[in-house]
Protein backbone atom coordinates (compact mmCIF):
# COMPACT_ATOMS: atom_id res chain seq x y z
CA UNK A 1 0.00 0.00 0.00
CA UNK A 2 1.59 3.56 -1.03
CA UNK A 3 0.27 6.84 -0.90
CA UNK A 4 2.14 9.00 -3.59
CA UNK A 5 2.13 12.52 -3.03
CA UNK A 6 5.19 12.84 -5.08
CA UNK A 7 6.79 16.74 -5.21
CA UNK A 8 9.33 16.72 -8.25
CA UNK A 9 12.84 18.10 -8.27
CA UNK A 10 11.75 21.11 -10.75
CA UNK A 11 8.78 21.96 -8.55
CA UNK A 12 10.82 22.07 -5.13
CA UNK A 13 13.40 24.00 -6.98
CA UNK A 14 10.90 26.40 -8.30
CA UNK A 15 9.34 26.76 -4.33
CA UNK A 16 13.18 27.31 -3.83
CA UNK A 17 13.59 30.09 -6.10
CA UNK A 18 10.61 31.65 -5.72
CA UNK A 19 7.46 32.67 -4.02
CA UNK A 20 4.50 29.90 -3.65
CA UNK A 21 1.19 31.07 -4.64
CA UNK A 22 -1.35 31.97 -1.99
CA UNK A 23 -3.70 29.13 -2.40
CA UNK A 24 -0.52 26.80 -2.76
CA UNK A 25 0.53 27.52 0.70
CA UNK A 26 -0.71 24.82 2.44
CA UNK A 27 -0.77 21.90 -0.23
CA UNK A 28 3.10 22.21 -0.37
CA UNK A 29 3.45 22.46 3.31
CA UNK A 30 0.80 19.25 3.87
CA UNK A 31 2.25 17.64 0.40
CA UNK A 32 5.63 17.13 2.69
CA UNK A 33 3.90 14.62 4.98
CA UNK A 34 3.56 11.82 2.42
CA UNK A 35 6.01 9.07 0.50
CA UNK A 36 7.99 10.79 -2.41
CA UNK A 37 10.32 9.24 -5.25
CA UNK A 38 13.68 11.30 -4.08
CA UNK A 39 15.52 11.92 -0.63
CA UNK A 40 14.79 16.01 0.37
CA UNK A 41 15.83 18.08 3.29
CA UNK A 42 13.20 20.66 3.51
CA UNK A 43 13.18 22.09 -0.18
CA UNK A 44 16.78 20.89 -1.04
CA UNK A 45 17.09 18.05 -2.92
CA UNK A 46 19.44 14.64 -1.75
CA UNK A 47 18.81 12.27 -4.68
CA UNK A 48 16.64 10.42 -6.21
CA UNK A 49 15.28 6.97 -5.51
CA UNK A 50 15.68 4.20 -8.22
CA UNK A 51 12.17 2.67 -9.56
CA UNK A 52 11.86 -0.60 -9.86
CA UNK A 53 8.84 -2.13 -12.07
CA UNK A 54 7.16 -5.53 -12.32
CA UNK A 55 4.64 -5.47 -15.40
CA UNK A 56 3.52 -9.01 -17.25
CA UNK A 57 4.10 -7.22 -20.64
CA UNK A 58 7.70 -6.04 -19.88
CA UNK A 59 8.47 -7.92 -17.03
CA UNK A 60 11.07 -6.45 -14.32
CA UNK A 61 12.14 -2.73 -15.37
CA UNK A 62 14.66 -0.79 -13.13
CA UNK A 63 15.76 2.70 -13.50
CA UNK A 64 17.83 4.69 -11.42
CA UNK A 65 15.44 7.81 -11.29
CA UNK A 66 11.96 8.54 -13.16
CA UNK A 67 14.14 10.88 -15.70
CA UNK A 68 15.82 7.44 -16.85
CA UNK A 69 12.47 5.71 -16.88
CA UNK A 70 11.13 7.98 -18.60
CA UNK A 71 13.98 7.74 -21.23
CA UNK A 72 13.43 4.50 -21.76
CA UNK A 73 10.18 5.20 -23.03
CA UNK A 74 8.54 2.33 -21.57
CA UNK A 75 6.52 3.94 -19.13
CA UNK A 76 5.88 7.92 -17.85
CA UNK A 77 5.26 9.88 -14.73
CA UNK A 78 1.69 11.26 -15.38
CA UNK A 79 0.14 14.57 -13.56
CA UNK A 80 -1.55 12.11 -10.83
CA UNK A 81 1.97 11.41 -9.87
CA UNK A 82 1.54 7.87 -10.76
CA UNK A 83 3.58 5.64 -13.11
CA UNK A 84 2.18 4.16 -16.30
CA UNK A 85 2.54 3.10 -19.27
CA UNK A 86 3.42 5.29 -22.53
CA UNK A 87 1.67 2.95 -24.61
CA UNK A 88 -1.67 3.24 -22.20
CA UNK A 89 -1.97 6.18 -19.72
CA UNK A 90 -5.00 4.18 -18.24
CA UNK A 91 -2.60 1.33 -17.17
CA UNK A 92 -0.05 1.08 -14.47
CA UNK A 93 2.79 -1.54 -14.18
CA UNK A 94 1.56 -4.87 -12.01
CA UNK A 95 3.75 -4.36 -8.84
CA UNK A 96 5.71 -1.04 -8.00
CA UNK A 97 8.66 -2.31 -5.80
CA UNK A 98 10.09 1.37 -6.02
CA UNK A 99 11.50 2.46 -2.21
CA UNK A 100 10.09 5.56 -1.32
CA UNK A 101 11.64 8.83 1.07
CA UNK A 102 9.51 6.73 3.82
CA UNK A 103 10.92 3.08 3.31
CA UNK A 104 14.14 4.88 3.42
CA UNK A 105 13.81 6.14 6.75
CA UNK A 106 12.54 3.14 7.80
CA UNK A 107 16.17 1.54 6.75
CA UNK A 108 17.73 3.97 8.24
CA UNK A 109 15.72 3.20 11.68
CA UNK A 110 16.95 -0.31 11.46
CA UNK A 111 20.40 0.29 10.80
CA UNK A 112 20.37 2.53 13.67
CA UNK A 113 18.72 0.04 16.07
CA UNK A 114 21.49 -2.71 14.83
CA UNK A 115 24.34 -0.47 15.49
CA UNK A 116 22.69 0.26 18.64
CA UNK A 117 21.96 -3.54 19.80
CA UNK A 118 25.32 -4.86 18.42
CA UNK A 119 27.11 -2.23 20.32
CA UNK A 120 25.73 -2.85 23.77
CA UNK A 121 25.48 -6.70 23.60
CA UNK A 122 29.46 -6.40 22.41
CA UNK A 123 30.06 -5.01 25.69
CA UNK A 124 28.03 -7.12 28.06
CA UNK A 125 29.31 -10.06 26.45
CA UNK A 126 32.79 -8.50 27.19
CA UNK A 127 31.65 -7.83 30.64
CA UNK A 128 28.61 -8.82 31.77
CA UNK A 129 29.17 -8.20 35.80
CA UNK A 130 30.08 -4.14 34.58
CA UNK A 131 26.87 -1.54 35.37
CA UNK A 132 25.34 -0.36 32.38
CA UNK A 133 26.37 3.31 30.97
CA UNK A 134 25.25 5.32 28.30
CA UNK A 135 23.35 3.82 25.84
CA UNK A 136 23.32 0.13 27.53
CA UNK A 137 21.93 1.76 30.79
CA UNK A 138 18.98 3.24 28.69
CA UNK A 139 18.26 0.16 26.67
CA UNK A 140 18.38 -2.11 29.48
CA UNK A 141 16.39 0.33 31.56
CA UNK A 142 13.45 -0.03 28.87
CA UNK A 143 14.03 -3.67 28.20
CA UNK A 144 12.84 -4.28 31.87
CA UNK A 145 10.05 -1.94 31.77
CA UNK A 146 8.93 -3.85 28.78
CA UNK A 147 9.27 -7.14 30.35
CA UNK A 148 7.79 -6.27 33.86
CA UNK A 149 4.98 -4.08 32.96
CA UNK A 150 3.98 -5.04 29.24
CA UNK A 151 4.89 -8.59 28.57
CA UNK A 152 4.96 -10.57 31.88
CA UNK A 153 1.41 -9.37 33.28
CA UNK A 154 0.00 -9.63 29.78
CA UNK A 155 0.96 -12.93 28.49
CA UNK A 156 0.05 -15.92 31.07
CA UNK A 157 2.39 -18.27 30.00
CA UNK A 158 6.35 -17.01 32.06
CA UNK A 159 8.29 -19.66 29.51
CA UNK A 160 6.58 -17.99 26.36
CA UNK A 161 6.74 -14.35 27.21
CA UNK A 162 10.22 -14.74 27.31
CA UNK A 163 10.34 -16.14 23.93
CA UNK A 164 8.27 -13.32 22.55
CA UNK A 165 9.93 -10.61 24.36
CA UNK A 166 12.71 -9.61 21.99
CA UNK A 167 9.97 -9.17 19.22
CA UNK A 168 8.00 -6.63 21.76
CA UNK A 169 11.06 -5.05 22.78
CA UNK A 170 12.40 -4.45 18.88
CA UNK A 171 8.61 -3.29 17.83
CA UNK A 172 9.24 -0.36 20.44
CA UNK A 173 12.33 1.25 19.46
CA UNK A 174 11.23 0.44 15.52
CA UNK A 175 8.24 2.61 15.65
CA UNK A 176 9.43 4.94 18.42
CA UNK A 177 12.74 5.72 16.11
CA UNK A 178 10.23 6.13 12.99
CA UNK A 179 8.20 8.55 15.49
CA UNK A 180 11.16 10.27 16.50
CA UNK A 181 12.61 10.87 13.03
CA UNK A 182 9.67 12.37 12.09
CA UNK A 183 10.20 15.44 14.67
CA UNK A 184 13.77 16.20 13.18
CA UNK A 185 13.51 19.72 11.04
CA UNK A 186 13.03 18.24 7.70
CA UNK A 187 12.85 14.33 8.51
CA UNK A 188 9.55 12.38 7.21
CA UNK A 189 7.56 9.93 9.46
CA UNK A 190 7.85 6.33 8.30
CA UNK A 191 4.63 5.75 10.45
CA UNK A 192 2.77 8.64 9.04
CA UNK A 193 1.95 6.08 5.60
CA UNK A 194 -0.60 3.30 6.41
CA UNK A 195 1.79 0.70 4.63
CA UNK A 196 4.08 1.02 7.20
CA UNK A 197 1.39 0.82 10.25
CA UNK A 198 -0.13 -1.66 8.14
CA UNK A 199 3.08 -4.05 7.85
CA UNK A 200 3.96 -3.44 11.26
CA UNK A 201 0.20 -4.34 12.27
CA UNK A 202 -0.18 -7.71 10.08
CA UNK A 203 3.12 -8.99 12.46
CA UNK A 204 1.42 -8.25 15.08
CA UNK A 205 -1.87 -10.46 13.53
CA UNK A 206 0.71 -13.33 12.93
CA UNK A 207 2.30 -13.02 16.19
CA UNK A 208 -1.12 -13.38 18.16
CA UNK A 209 -3.04 -15.67 16.11
CA UNK A 210 0.65 -18.00 15.25
CA UNK A 211 1.19 -18.30 19.31
CA UNK A 212 -2.55 -19.39 20.20
CA UNK A 213 -1.92 -22.06 17.33
CA UNK A 214 1.34 -22.85 18.51
CA UNK A 215 0.07 -23.15 22.26
CA UNK A 216 -3.12 -25.53 21.65
CA UNK A 217 -2.71 -26.60 18.13
CA UNK A 218 -4.51 -25.93 14.72
CA UNK A 219 -7.83 -27.74 15.48
CA UNK A 220 -8.40 -26.35 19.02
CA UNK A 221 -7.77 -22.50 17.35
CA UNK A 222 -10.46 -23.49 14.81
CA UNK A 223 -12.75 -25.34 17.25
CA UNK A 224 -12.51 -21.35 18.50
CA UNK A 225 -13.75 -20.22 15.74
CA UNK A 226 -17.39 -21.10 16.93
CA UNK A 227 -17.07 -18.72 19.81
CA UNK A 228 -18.73 -21.08 22.41
CA UNK A 229 -21.88 -21.78 20.83
CA UNK A 230 -23.41 -24.66 19.23
CA UNK A 231 -21.76 -26.26 15.98
CA UNK A 232 -24.91 -25.56 13.47
CA UNK A 233 -24.71 -22.03 14.11
CA UNK A 234 -21.33 -21.70 12.61
CA UNK A 235 -22.58 -20.17 9.39
CA UNK A 236 -23.07 -17.08 12.37
CA UNK A 237 -20.41 -17.56 14.62
CA UNK A 238 -17.50 -18.20 12.53
CA UNK A 239 -17.83 -14.66 10.14
CA UNK A 240 -18.11 -13.02 13.39
CA UNK A 241 -15.10 -14.73 14.88
CA UNK A 242 -13.09 -14.09 11.61
CA UNK A 243 -13.53 -10.24 11.89
CA UNK A 244 -12.46 -9.93 15.29
CA UNK A 245 -9.35 -11.13 14.53
CA UNK A 246 -8.63 -8.72 11.92
CA UNK A 247 -10.43 -6.12 13.89
CA UNK A 248 -7.44 -5.98 16.21
CA UNK A 249 -4.87 -4.84 13.33
CA UNK A 250 -6.95 -2.92 11.85
CA UNK A 251 -7.29 -0.92 14.76
CA UNK A 252 -3.56 -0.95 14.98
CA UNK A 253 -3.24 0.37 11.83
CA UNK A 254 -5.04 3.19 12.03
CA UNK A 255 -4.36 4.37 15.55
CA UNK A 256 -0.92 4.72 15.29
CA UNK A 257 -1.20 6.48 11.05
CA UNK A 258 -4.04 9.04 12.60
CA UNK A 259 -2.27 9.73 16.07
CA UNK A 260 1.16 10.20 14.20
CA UNK A 261 -0.06 12.10 10.93
CA UNK A 262 -2.71 14.29 12.99
CA UNK A 263 0.11 16.14 15.11
CA UNK A 264 1.72 17.26 11.85
CA UNK A 265 -1.12 18.37 10.01
CA UNK A 266 -1.69 20.74 13.01
CA UNK A 267 2.00 21.73 13.71
CA UNK A 268 2.04 22.58 9.48
CA UNK A 269 -1.18 23.90 9.36
CA UNK A 270 -0.12 26.41 12.17
CA UNK A 271 2.79 27.32 10.32
CA UNK A 272 1.02 27.89 6.68
CA UNK A 273 -1.19 30.41 9.12
CA UNK A 274 2.02 32.89 8.82
CA UNK A 275 2.77 32.37 5.43
CA UNK A 276 -0.78 32.82 4.27
CA UNK A 277 -2.01 35.72 6.65
CA UNK A 278 1.46 37.47 5.60
CA UNK A 279 1.80 39.09 8.97
CA UNK A 280 4.21 39.12 11.54
CA UNK A 281 1.85 39.82 14.72
CA UNK A 282 0.65 35.85 13.51
CA UNK A 283 3.58 34.59 14.42
CA UNK A 284 3.55 35.61 17.80
CA UNK A 285 0.42 33.67 18.06
CA UNK A 286 1.70 30.26 16.17
CA UNK A 287 5.19 29.65 17.76
CA UNK A 288 4.41 29.78 21.02
CA UNK A 289 1.72 27.34 20.46
CA UNK A 290 3.72 25.35 17.62
CA UNK A 291 6.44 24.88 19.98
CA UNK A 292 3.83 23.11 22.63
CA UNK A 293 2.80 21.28 19.71
CA UNK A 294 5.94 19.72 19.06
CA UNK A 295 6.44 18.89 22.86
CA UNK A 296 3.01 17.30 22.69
CA UNK A 297 3.88 15.77 19.52
CA UNK A 298 7.15 14.35 20.97
CA UNK A 299 5.23 12.45 24.00
CA UNK A 300 2.82 11.16 21.63
CA UNK A 301 6.29 9.73 19.60
CA UNK A 302 6.81 7.68 23.06
CA UNK A 303 3.42 7.34 24.30
CA UNK A 304 2.21 5.65 20.57
CA UNK A 305 4.60 3.14 20.37
CA UNK A 306 4.29 2.20 23.68
CA UNK A 307 0.67 1.59 23.54
CA UNK A 308 1.19 -0.05 19.98
CA UNK A 309 3.02 -2.50 22.21
CA UNK A 310 1.12 -2.85 24.82
CA UNK A 311 -2.05 -3.73 22.57
CA UNK A 312 -0.54 -6.52 20.74
CA UNK A 313 0.86 -7.70 23.99
CA UNK A 314 -2.76 -7.98 25.23
CA UNK A 315 -4.49 -9.15 22.13
CA UNK A 316 -1.47 -11.98 22.29
CA UNK A 317 -2.69 -12.81 26.22
CA UNK A 318 -6.00 -12.76 25.19
CA UNK A 319 -6.19 -15.28 22.66
CA UNK A 320 -3.47 -17.77 24.71
CA UNK A 321 -5.74 -17.34 27.84
CA UNK A 322 -8.96 -17.47 26.01
CA UNK A 323 -8.06 -20.74 23.68
CA UNK A 324 -5.78 -22.38 26.78
CA UNK A 325 -9.38 -22.47 28.80
CA UNK A 326 -11.11 -23.54 25.99
CA UNK A 327 -9.16 -26.21 25.95
CA UNK A 328 -9.18 -27.47 29.19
Amino acid sequence: MKVDTHTSHNDAKEHSEGSVPKDQIFPTLLGSLGEHRELTFFNYHIIDLPVILYDKENGFSFYSNLHSMEKDGKYVYSSTHKIVKANNPNETPTIDLSPSSLVCFQWLAILVLLIAFFRVGRKCKKNPLAPPKGLHNIIETVVLFLRDNVVLPNIPNKTLAYKLLPYFVALFFFILLMNLFGLIPGGHTATGALGTTAGLALTALLVINGTAIKQIGLKNWLKHLLGGAPWYLFFIMVPIEIISIFTKPFALTVRLFANMTAGHVVLLSLVGLIFYLNTLIMAVVVVPFSVFMYALELLVAFLQAFIFVTLTAVFTGLAIGEHSHETH
